[in-house]
Formats: structure tokens, sequence, C-alpha cells
């Protein structure tokens, strides 16, 4: 299996570093295209993949193509690729609030398409990824599909239609989860703890929370419960978040972060 990447940026070199370290694909079976050389000579020391700064040679090594580009880009290079890309390739996008509407439309033929929303833990191997495919995609490439991204953490097959809400619960959401980190350690510094220790005691306090939502199953009402003893500390802080509108704001953060990939 040949894999090309159109796109040498983080969540392309986080999906080349997944497929190689998972052995998905050989570094020998991976070219990327970039119009930064520098940063693609840096890709091909670190991984041994081939590198190219043509989009069209990239194209025609691939058996699957990986546009890993902005949104304000793709059609651009789609327009340079389409003739390099016939039925037997699948292509997979990464550009936020782009349908399979529109890339389809701008291929102008039948194309095996698939639109991902990964996120930035794939940084660290633990990624969300929703995915999304268009009738010509085959369950045997829906399987190889999901476990590239897999590698980089999670993946999981929806409909396109919630791809917006996916934005924003997913894709979007590290930037929340990074300003409620800093808030926390910030409080912490003020209640006296050095700030490095402040960063480490927060981080890891939302990543054991994250993982016992995900391995005891326990709705997450139930889980804050279990924290809130009578008289408490905790329920004394739940009070003042409730008071403060913490719900309702991460309710409207999303609701605009899924409005503004709906429109894009």
């Amino acid at each position: 299996m040949k894999i090309g990447f159109i796109g040498n940026g983080n969540m392309g070199t986080a999906i080349i570093g997944g497929v190689i370290k998972n052995g998905l694909a050989a570094p020998s079976d991976i070219i990327v295209s970039d119009i930064n050389e520098a940063g693609l000579k840096a890709s091909g020391e670190k991984y041994g993949i081939n590198i190219t700064t043509n989009n069209k040679v990239a194209a025609e090594a691939s058996d699957i193509l990986f546009l890993a580009i902005k949104p304000n880009v793709i059609y651009n290079v789609i327009d340079v690729i389409k003739d390099s890309i016939d039925e037997s390739k699948l292509v997979v996008s990464i550009a936020a609030g782009q349908s399979i509407a529109k890339l389809e439309e701008a291929f102008g033929k039948p194309v095996k398409l698939v639109r991902v929303m990964p996120n930035t833990p794939a940084l660290v191997g633990e990624a969300m990824s929703g995915i999304a495919v268009n009738a010509n995609v085959s369950d045997d490439e829906k399987k190889t599909v999901l476990n590239i991204f897999d590698s980089l953490g999670k993946g999981e097959l929806i409909e396109e239609y919630m791809m917006d809400a996916v934005t924003a619960v997913s894709g979007s959401s590290p930037a929340y989860v990074f300003m409620l980190i800093e808030a926390m350690a910030d409080a912490a510094v003020q209640g006296g703890l050095p700030r490095a220790k402040a960063y480490t005691f927060a981080a890891q306090a939302v990543l054991g929370s994250a993982k016992m939502v995900l391995e005891t199953g326990k709705h997450p009402g139930e889980l804050k419960d279990m924290v809130c003893s009578p008289a408490g500390t905790t329920i004394d802080a739940v009070a003042v978040l409730e008071e403060e509108g913490f719900r309702s704001s991460v309710i409207k953060a999303m609701k605009a972060c899924t409005d503004k990939s709906r429109s894009m």
C-alpha cells in the first residue's frame, strides 16, 4: 500500500508518524509533497520517507492520498492533481468545513472520498477523529482508514451531517481544555502551588477524569457526584461553577464553533 501526503504540517506528520510506528506502511511506501523544502527535508530525514515538491508526483504514486492542507488552498491543489486521480485511488481530506459534495464537484468525476476531522492530540498519539465516507468507498477501505486513525488515538465512522458537531466536540475542543488547564493552574498558583507543579496537577487531573469516563462507562454526572461529598469542598466549587454559567458557556461556545463549521 502506497500512501501519499500533500501537506507536511503538524497533522500530516502526525499521521505519518502513527502509520510508521504501527507498521501500517513502510517508510519507503510513503511520499509527502509540500512547497516548504526545508520542512520536507526534515521529514525525509526523520522518517526515511520519499519527498517531493510536485503534488502530481505524490498523487500518481499513491494508493491512498491524504490532503493534509487548509481549506483555503485545497481546491487549487485538487485542480492540479485531479487528472492524476482515478477510481482506484482513495482520497482522504482533513480540510475543515469542506463537504464531500464540494470535494466531489471539484474533482468533477467519481472519486473515492473520505472526510476526516482529527485533532491536535494526534501529535501525542491521543487523537479523536471523526470519519465520513462517500458511496464509492468499500468496507475494506473504511477499515483501512479506521486503522490509520486508530494509530493516532481513536477513529469513529460517522454520518457526514454529524461532522460540524464533531468539529466542536473534538476538533476544536483541545483549545477549550487547554484554557481550563491554564485557569486551574493559575488558581493553584494563587493558592501557593509552584507554576510547574500546578500545570502537572491540573493536566493529570484532566487526563485521569477523561480516562474514567471512557473506561467506567458511567455518566459524567454520576462521576461528578462521586467527588462531591456532603458539605465538602468540591460541592462548593461546583456551586460556583453553576452560578457563573460554566456549562452554559461551554454549550454556547460549542454552538458557535458548530455554526462556523457549517458556514465554511
